[in-house]
């Protein structure tokens, strides 16, 4: 303590001066012996206008009187006081009996640091709401303050000489003396470590507190103690945790967000659902669907009685002993063993998972022993049975399941679990309303498309149409192979823009419509008009959807400069033309391009609306794209379509195709349309062989767009399949046309119809004559069927009437009815022609007997 007082000393004589200065004395008051020994200290250090008072209380003291107090002094003789000094006089005896008087001298400011040191001591042991202790250098309590004596209760001295094991449990003790002993050794402090214990009389309420150390010294600087700092801070850690999981319950969220619903399959959702849950919320979890909902029924039964057949279909385990964590988790409760993935079951009524199924309402399912061994009940301690909900309907069951050393589920816990399931099940709902849209979609699509290997005279066809994946909507490619009179074939490829079911039905109708029109015969330019205006009405009587504007398609080039087309050109140039061109966000848009081909002149006619060129290989020669004007696409409306003729000599191959078969999100156009080329160019080889060639060459497999592929190799018609004849404009002609006929029959070995096809030629001659004006041509075909033709210059088309009994005309084109296959008319550039159709004869069936079919016509 005197190192911190600092007490100096001197010594008064009888005579009342100084005869002995202490070098404290010296050292405290800045005053050196030589001058203060011998001097009367009144006159030399005290202020004139005390000196009155001082040598009275001088005179007292050496009269044998104590005296305290406080003294102003000079440092230097003469000059005015500046320091005050706490005297303590006491009165003493020479060798010779005399009086005299020693003096103790405190410095006031000294003592004011002590008082003041003494008062913040007191504040911290005695009013400080934070525990505060001293330990010894032998590591025992020597103080404790008030707050620490409240907390673990009886009085502050209580723990004088105590040590940490005296009020912490055993392994924080232990730990809490290292920690003292670390710091005494090191004088290196150790802040906020964290300490747990519990209260007197409240073994279950576990406190936190943080606690920090720091070493004492002296003022001489060797170490005294160790000082130690402790604040509760359990409602503040239980904050933290719980701030702690409401971010983690955030972070879960958003992910959930990110992850969950970016796969329209329903297996891979549920999945996505538990790679979010698994470690992050929970141990273990698995996801159950309806039977009934994967099966593709509109909706799942049972869902009243929570007992329906379900579906494991997902299972995530973060627990290292996996068998065991899965009989754990997966076992419908009172159920015989652990439920696999892909295994169906059902849960007992009575059981928690299917009252949470009945009731909507997650359930928490404590951890229960199992009866095969108490051993599973050691692994997981909490489960929540959370059913999946959507649009008000129950689609499945998600259960979450928390090990032992985890927390159990409480409500928050609960909140965000059926948070989770929530939005899992409107993807899983969305998925399964998807699919079964793109099922119908696909049934329809696939319906409206030629069945089998489509036939066609002159033509080995081959076709391929490949949906895309079910992470897209179906689109609207189509293709179709159509026989026409003369034994001609139109071929045709088509893409509706657009996606989903109404483009599958739009792409119906345009088939259909194309269907009927070349059943009219028209030229592939008026069959592309006549489509265009029916286009442009679907968007509004269809009901159908807006399509999105016109797919830019860049342009390709082979060795003949054949230009691709361009739809978004040529939408925009039909922008600029204010005629009644329809509103493209009121109608379908579509592109197609129609082909006619001809097996006796090997000549085929090319109309283009706004799609890819078509692709022409001949022999020893590589793939070209045809310079086919592109037109604009259907729906667009306000531009003509034009046509080109193109020679197909025999053994060339032509390629009819989509877009989605050159083009993908990482395959441009150009690249797609030159490996195209070059797959073509490559395909020497069967027609069947050659179009799968094609599909692997390619990449096909991106699943973003349909894929149509429509591949014909020509051979045409040999020439001595074809009758051909001028005939003059006379009477006489009709028997020569009857001869050439049964010649060219004969000929042929169909004998058995000759008559009918006499008759027929002899009615269509006679008709040609009667009505119309210039030379007649006749012409037979022979390949699957037989067809007959009659040409003449008159634009007048026949038309089929029900003759009278009384009429002695008008029954020609009744009979051609009754015994033909099919019979018709078109225009030519010149005139007409009008045609019938025979079937070959066949061990199975006989033609039809000409003269029944006269009397059934009377």
């Amino acid at each position: 303590m005197y190192d911190y007082i600092r007490v100096a000393s001197f010594s008064l004589g009888p005579d009342g001066r100084i005869d002995q200065w202490s070098e404290r004395a010296t050292e405290m008051l800045g005053i050196p012996a030589r001058y203060a020994i011998g001097k009367d200290p009144i006159e030399a250090f005290v202020p004139r206008e005390l000196r009155e008072t001082g040598r009275r209380k001088v005179s007292e003291i050496l009269d044998g009187r104590e005296w305290t107090g406080l003294v102003p002094y000079r440092r230097e003789a003469g000059g005015a006081a500046d320091g005050l000094a706490e005297i303590y006089v006491m009165p003493s005896e020479t060798e010779d009996g005399e009086r005299g008087a020693v003096c103790l001298v405190v410095d006031v400011r000294a003592l004011r640091g002590i008082e003041t040191d003494l008062a913040a001591s007191q504040a911290v042991f005695g009013q400080s709401p934070m525990g505060f202790t001293l330990f010894g250098t032998d590591l025992k309590l020597l103080r404790v303050n008030e707050r620490f004596a409240t907390v673990f209760g009886g009085p502050a001295a209580k723990y004088r000489g105590g040590t940490p094991h005296d009020f912490l449990p055993r392994p924080e003790a232990e730990r809490m003396t290292a920690a003292l002993r670390r710091v005494l050794e090191t004088g290196e402090p150790v802040t906020e470590m964290q300490v747990v214990g519990v209260l007197p009389g409240a073994e279950d309420d576990r406190r936190r507190w943080s606690v920090s150390l720091y070493r004492l010294h002296g003022a001489s600087g060797r170490p005294i103690g160790v000082a130690a700092l402790a604040s509760d801070v359990t409602g503040r850690r239980r904050a933290e945790r719980e701030a702690a999981n409401a971010r983690r319950n955030l972070a879960l969220l958003n992910e959930a967000g990110a992850r969950i619903g970016n796969s329209l399959d329903l297996e891979t959702t549920a999945r996505t659902l538990l790679d979010v849950a698994v470690p992050q919320f929970c141990d273990l979890a698995s996801v159950d669907l309806y039977q009934g909902l994967l099966s593709g029924d509109e909706a799942p039964t049972g869902m009243t009685d929570g007992s329906a057949e379900l579906r494991r279909v997902a299972f995530a385990s973060a627990v290292s002993d996996a068998p065991l964590a899965t009989a754990a988790c997966c076992v419908p409760d009172d159920g015989p063993g652990p439920v696999a993935v892909g295994a169906v079951h059902r849960y007992p009524f009575n059981s928690p998972c299917a009252g949470a199924l009945r009731t909507a309402q997650a359930q928490i399912i404590p951890g229960r022993e199992s009866d095969d061994g108490p051993e599973l009940g050691a692994v997981v301690h909490s489960t929540l049975a959370v059913p999946m909900v959507a649009r008000d309907s129950v689609v499945g069951l998600v259960q979450f399941s928390r090990t032992k050393g985890s927390e159990p589920f409480g409500e928050r816990d609960t909140a965000l679990a059926v948070e989770l399931a929530a939005r899992a099940a409107v993807c899983i709902d969305n998925a399964r309303l998807y699919r079964r849209e793109h099922e119908r979609a696909l049934i329809l699509q696939r319906s409206l498309l030629p069945p089998g290997d489509p036939e066609a005279a002159g033509l080995d066809i081959a076709c391929r149409y490949l949906p895309g994946t079910t992470a897209t909507e179906v689109g609207g490619d189509w293709f179709d192979v159509i026989e026409l009179p003369g034994h001609r074939t139109a071929l045709v490829v088509g893409d509706v823009m657009g996606r989903g079911l109404r483009a599958a039905v739009a792409m119906g109708e345009l088939r259909t419509a194309v269907r009927t029109l070349a059943l009219l015969d028209l030229e592939p330019a008026e069959v592309l008009s006549a489509l265009d205006e029916i286009a442009r009405g679907l968007g509004g009587t269809g009901g159908g959807r807006p399509a999105p504007g016109p797919r830019s398609r860049p342009g390709a080039t082979g060795a003949t400069g054949a230009t691709g087309a361009t739809a978004a050109t040529a939408a925009t140039a039909g922008a600029d033309r204010p005629a009644a061109t329809a509103d493209l966000s009121e109608v379908y848009l579509a592109t197609c391009v129609y082909a006619v081909y001809d097996p006796v002149t090997r000549r085929c006619t090319f109309a283009n609306a706004g799609h890819l060129p078509p692709v022409l290989v001949e022999e020893g020669e590589d793939a070209l794209l045809l310079d086919v004007p592109p037109g604009m696409p259907l729906g667009v409306g306000g531009e003509p379509f034009e046509e080109i003729e193109v020679d197909l000599p025999d053994g060339a191959l032509l390629a009819l195709y989509t877009d989605g078969l050159v083009e993908s999100r990482d395959h441009p156009l150009d690249e797609g349309l030159q490996a195209f080329r070059l797959a073509l160019s490559d395909a020497d080889r069967p027609l069947e062989d050659a179009c799968d060639h094609v599909l692997s060459a390619l990449d096909t497999s991106h699943g973003e767009d349909d894929i149509a592929l429509l591949m014909a190799r020509v051979h045409g018609l040999p020439k001595d399949a074809v009758g051909d004849w001028n005939l003059v404009s006379e009477p006489r002609s009709v028997s020569q046309a009857r001869e050439l006929a049964r010649e060219q029959l004969t000929d042929w070995g169909l004998e058995a119809l000759v008559d009918t096809t006499e008759l027929l030629v002899s009615e269509l001659v006679t008709n040609a004559l009667r009505h119309g004006h210039g030379d007649i041509r006749l012409r037979l075909l022979l390949d699957r069927t037989l067809v007959c033709e009659v040409w003449d210059a008159d634009l007048a088309q026949p038309r089929r009437r029900r003759a009278r009994d009384t009429d002695e005309g008008g029954r020609g084109l009744q009979l051609v009815g009754l015994l033909s296959a099919g019979w018709g008319s078109r225009r030519t550039p010149r005139g007409k022609t009008v045609w019938f159709e025979l079937a070959l004869p066949d061990d199975e069936s006989d033609p039809a007997d000409p003269t029944e079919a006269l009397l059934s016509m009377f």
